[in-house]
């Protein structure tokens, strides 16, 4: 069957060196296994699949090997959810500008006006679905999650997390909602309107919304976590009957059929194209590097289109250099794989000539040894606080981050007040606004323009009476389930449905942290305690109110 000659083909046997090959397969060595997960790649130059391999196994039950026609749970990529709506835009179905409330009339007034742009570019201010769904009960990819679950839930939110389009942050529940306009307006399932306009147009006869997770899927991947002991892996896969923000399975040779439609557009013209390209901007006028279901970015020099996704056990990239008409797919069935770090070796692989910069060299390698006295060390141990999103960060003796009771990292010091988060590229710099003051903290990310700063301090250390006035039950008109505070051992503990008990630390006070978020614990006129406010990545001031114990 042939889709013409700009369409992504079978690669030429002589196109790419034996040794560009090599030195290809040298990146994925440590996955190419017949006892290990591993990944799917393709290499894309000028519209040809010009290299493509499988490395580890697809299935470890029944040594079933990964190769370029395996289909992957490719996770956030699935957001091709923007190009079925600027499908609709171009019939005149939709505008962008219009109100979410025209098409979901189940999604409560917030008072505020939300717009099919806002839930494209994360700007809505909605509250990510999946951590909802943990809030509510709900075992990450082990509980069967539907469209309609997470419409359910939706429609009992209160709440916000900012005024639509003041800032930006990655919502899931934006896609879901996208992917429900889709519906409503062409009275067909999300996976019937993309496989119709996009993927069959397209010759992408591998790839599908999975809407139904009892589907059996042909030379599909599993996903796989690392378990206790060497080589020793535990299956971790989806289980969702939601689209739009996730569930699309596609493979790494369909996925050149998409990479190629941006230089030759065969669906939705050169129009498409050009407005999947359109960054979004705040408010305030500062400009996203999101745009629609892709991400604006640098390599080296050199611009980038790309997205990643990463659910359960699978990670997947599809990085995009457009100027050299250049791509990598790759796609993961191990969930420890850092896949954005891969797609970027094989590209210094076949751009070395074309990359402006020196690659990026590994943080553990490019770390001086410096020793910091211990008497030094122990001066930025202690509690920080970054007031306008009351969050506490705790910096331990010897100088390390506690994540939580029992979790450590260690960060690494690169000179006597700076120290690195190895694991996530991040840097620590403690210092004084005056001679003798409490040291102050900056926290920046690889990624970050300005750093996020941390003052110090003073933990707060609740009596007994006090920690008892906190113990209750508390409800949320939002979900179903009753939080339960009790006192153990001298400490507060949450527990919750479905979920192991939770010890919470005191920081400020009425301010406590735990694995599930921060609590803010709230007063009535007479003091007492009334309930609390919930702080957790995705979700802001998630409300609980506290009542007489049910039991």
């Amino acid at each position: 069957m042939s889709f013409g000659k700009n369409a992504a083909a079978e690669p030429d046997p002589g196109a790419g060196s034996r040794s560009l090959r090599d030195q290809t397969d040298k990146v994925f060595a440590k996955w190419d296994s017949t006892v290990s997960p591993g990944c799917a790649l393709s290499v894309m130059q000028d519209g040809r699949i010009i290299y493509k391999r499988g490395y580890g196994m697809a299935d470890l039950d029944h040594d079933i090997p990964i190769a370029p026609k395996t289909a992957f749970h490719v996770a956030s990529i699935s957001k091709f959810t923007a190009a079925a709506i600027i499908l609709l835009a171009q019939e005149g179905k939709l505008a962008l500008d219009d109100n979410v409330h025209k098409y979901i009339a189940g999604l409560p007034d917030f008072g505020a006006r939300i717009t099919i742009r806002h839930l494209i570019y994360h700007t809505s201010g909605l509250r990510d679905q999946w951590s909802l769904l943990g809030l509510a009960g709900w075992r990450y990819s082990l509980d069967l999650i539907t469209d309609d679950d997470v419409m359910e839930l939706m429609s009992r939110q209160k709440d916000l997390n900012f005024q639509p389009g003041e800032k930006h942050v990655y919502c899931n529940t934006g896609y879901t909602l996208l992917a429900q306009i889709v519906k409503r307006i062409t009275n067909q399932s999300f996976r019937q309107f993309t496989t119709s306009r996009i993927f069959e147009p397209l010759g992408m006869t591998n790839t599908h919304f999975r809407d139904d997770h009892a589907e059996i899927v042909k030379h599909i991947a599993y996903g796989y976590v690392e378990g206790k002991g060497r080589g020793v892996y535990r299956l971790s896969v989806t289980n969702f009957d939601t689209v739009g923000a996730t569930s699309l399975l596609t493979t790494v040779e369909d996925l050149a059929h998409w990479d190629e439609n941006f230089y030759h557009p065969r669906v939705g013209g050169p129009a498409l194209v050009s407005q999947q390209l359109q960054r979004g901007k705040l408010v305030s006028g500062k400009e996203l590097d999101y745009a629609f279901g892709i991400v604006h970015g640098k390599y080296r020099g050199l611009p980038t289109i790309d997205h990643g996704g990463a659910d359960a056990g699978y990670r997947a990239d599809l990085l995009r250099f457009p100027q050299q008409h250049f791509s990598v797919a790759c796609f993961c069935n191990q969930g420890a794989i850092n896949l954005s770090g891969l797609t970027r070796k094989v590209a210094d692989i076949y751009l070395a000539g074309e990359l402006k910069e020196p690659p990026p060299t590994r943080l553990e390698s490019s770390l001086k040894p410096v020793s910091v006295p211990d008497e030094r060390l122990s001066q930025y141990a202690g509690l920080y606080w970054k007031k306008d999103e009351e969050r506490p960060l705790r910096i331990l003796q010897k100088l390390f981050l506690s994540e939580s009771e029992e979790e450590h990292l260690e960060l690494a010091p690169l000179a006597d007040n700076r120290f690195l988060l190895v694991v996530f590229g991040v840097a620590f710099t403690f210092d004084q606004v005056a001679p003798g003051a409490r040291w102050r903290l900056s926290i920046r990310g690889p990624e970050q323009e300005t750093s996020d700063i941390f003052e110090p301090a003073i933990q707060a250390q609740p009596t007994p009476d006090e920690l008892n006035a906190y113990a209750g039950s508390y409800v949320s008109e939002e979900i179903e389930p009753v939080y339960r505070i009790t006192v153990q051992n001298g400490s507060l503990v949450l527990k919750r449905l479905k979920s192991k008990p939770q010890q919470l630390r005191p920081a400020l006070v009425d301010y406590f942290d735990g694995s599930n978020g921060d609590l803010h614990f709230e007063r009535d006129q007479s003091g007492k305690i009334s309930g609390f406010l919930l702080n957790s990545g995705r979700i802001k001031n998630f409300r609980f109110r506290k009542v007489a114990d049910r039991r």
